[in-house]
């Protein structure tokens, strides 16, 4: 059996971080780190048993909140390039 890698503390909470503030999967985190999805994905449930990092739910809320935001966004750069075009069209109009 091989030996298993030792990361300190600093190094997982950040992969730890990428995956519960930026978004990443465990396997994306655990690529750009160098370290297995698993340990990434274990690293994440034992912070948040421990506390040192919120709940899932914490995290789902916040998920919820951004992708409102950006369906809003979508939806008013719609509005904005509708309102362009209408300009344009009376602004023709009233050569």
């Amino acid at each position: 059996m091989g030996r298993s890698a030792k990361y300190s503390k600093e190094f997982k909470l950040s992969a730890v971080k990428l995956v519960t503030e930026l978004g990443y999967s465990c396997r994306v985190a655990g690529e750009q780190l160098g370290c297995s999805s698993w340990s990434v994905r274990d690293w994440v449930r034992q912070f948040r048993a421990s506390g040192e990092i919120p709940a899932a739910e914490v995290t789902d809320a916040a998920a919820q909140d951004a992708k409102a935001m950006r369906e809003e966004n979508a939806r008013l750069r719609l509005e904005v390039e509708i309102l362009k075009k209408a300009a344009a069209y009376f602004a023709k109009e009233s050569l």
